[in-house]
């Protein structure tokens, strides 16, 4: 079924090919315009060009757009998928590096902690300028947000905006592919021989849906396993997923590991996103990362691979040979939906990050959850899953204070509603250290944050 598709941040590197090859393999979207947009010229030039080599053998019948004014791309679209950044290392890089100044040393500082805090105060304001240009150019078009952090951006646009949003996150897929490798055994899942903890997992998940149903609930990159089930019998796999786990070794997520002992359910996350949300796991006393086996982001490594991935591109683009994700697809659900909805699938979806209504019973209403939804010609609608034990709720609900505090500071330039942002968030437990760092942080990223200057 022909539609429009308009890309918002197609010039990526690493986002903007992958989710191409999505659309390019897509039987149902024969014919259909994709439209691809990014401020950075060089880098869409090619992206377009690639895209047109790729429509062309493998005469996938769409046409394609480019242009770097979004305003020229959206009148007439359907559906726009946004992933967008700026100086996504170097901002990040100062996101985690100020903090741990004032002794707040966070895992990740993306989506979680006090680097959360202006990683959305940089992105919301551009996120919402698109969400208003589509109330203007296309307003009954779905926003299919996959731009960090997730359930805040998709909050700006839900709350700031009349435009139908939902958020997308492949972080599940970590958590079939744990379960996938612990009971791998049971599940005749053959697995590698050598390999990182990372390389087993993903290879597990690769057979993982095909065997398992997972229903998982909380908020995105924290969320837990409510239910584990064989998808062929029904059986209720939880226990003797517990049971296979303590044969595990110790190193194997140990972080995920020492929260279900203590609550009861095992998140679907893995280590790395779910540290974010806690305020166990940054004291260097007790918890040094090597020994915790938590793994800090290599934001010099992500440069090289990104420059990297260039190559590899300007190459293709060039006609040289097709690989990487090129090939494989990005494994994100942007198309699927895409094809759920225009063709009315009345299909299920493993996680969709949309605002709360009973889904969760002991979360406020209004507040973004991740939970499985069905997604047909009406939009998605969420699958209620009850309760989560009230703990976990607990800290679901701090966050989501902190991220509607960091929301608001964002989109209304709020020097007030930052700082209660930082303050209210566990990671942080000196007052006198969260201020300062917010003073230092609106000082260093003041060109990003232009709605916070001269208040």
């Amino acid at each position: 079924m022909k539609s429009k598709i308009v890309i918002i941040g197609a010039g990526s590197a690493s986002f903007g090919p992958a989710i191409l090859s999505d659309i390019l393999q897509s039987k149902e979207l024969r014919g259909s315009t994709i439209s691809l947009v990014d401020l950075n010229g060089q880098g869409l030039e090619l992206i377009a060009k690639l895209a047109r080599r790729i429509n062309d053998e493998w005469d996938a019948g769409m046409v394609i757009e480019s242009t770097t004014d979004r305003n020229q791309a959206l009148p007439g679209a359907d559906f726009v998928i946004t992933s967008i950044a700026v100086d996504r290392e170097k901002c990040w890089r100062q996101d985690w590096e100020v903090p741990a100044k004032y002794g707040i040393r966070q895992p990740l500082g993306e989506n979680g902690g006090p680097g959360a805090a202006f990683h959305t105060a940089r992105n919301a304001p551009m996120l919402l300028a698109i969400a208003k240009d589509m109330e203007k150019h296309c307003p009954q078009a779905w926003l299919l947000n996959f731009t960090n952090p997730v359930p805040r951006m998709t909050l700006v646009a839900r709350r700031y905006s009349c435009i139908k949003t939902v958020g997308l996150c492949h972080q599940i897929g970590m958590g079939y592919g744990i379960v996938a490798a612990v009971l791998a055994k049971d599940l005749g899942i053959e697995m590698p021989e050598s390999g990182s903890e990372s390389d087993m997992f993903h290879a597990a998940a690769k057979h993982s849906h095909e065997l398992l149903d997972i229903k998982a609930a909380g908020i995105n990159h924290f969320t837990f396993m409510l239910d584990i089930r064989h998808k062929q019998t029904g059986e209720d796999l939880y226990p003797l997923f517990a049971r296979r786990l303590k044969e595990m070794p110790p190193s194997v997520q140990p972080l995920s590991r020492r929260i279900f002992d203590a609550y009861g359910v095992f998140p679907a996350t893995g280590d790395g996103h779910l540290a974010e949300y806690t305020h166990w796991t940054h004291d260097p006393q007790t918890k040094p990362w090597e020994k915790y086996g938590l793994h800090l982001y290599d934001w010099d490594a992500a440069e090289r691979g990104r420059d990297e991935m260039w190559r590899r591109i300007e190459a293709m683009a060039a006609g040289g040979p097709l690989e990487g994700r090129i090939k494989t697809g990005s494994g994100e659900r942007a198309v699927p939906i895409i094809e759920e909805m225009l063709l009315n699938k009345n299909a299920y979806e493993v996680a969709v990050d949309i605002p709360n209504d009973g889904y969760i019973a002991n979360l406020p209403d209004g507040a973004i959850v991740e939970v499985p939804g069905v997604v047909s010609r009406f939009g998605i609608q969420g699958m209620g899953v009850g309760c989560l034990p009230e703990p976990i709720a607990a800290l679901c609900r701090t966050q989501m204070t902190v991220a509607s505090l960091a929301v608001d500071a964002a989109v209304l330039g709020s020097k007030e509603l930052l700082l209660q942002a930082v303050l209210t968030d566990p990671m942080v437990n000196d007052m006198d250290q969260g201020r300062a760092l917010v003073d230092e942080m609106l000082q260093l990223q003041a060109k990003y944050l232009p709605q916070f200057q001269g208040k």
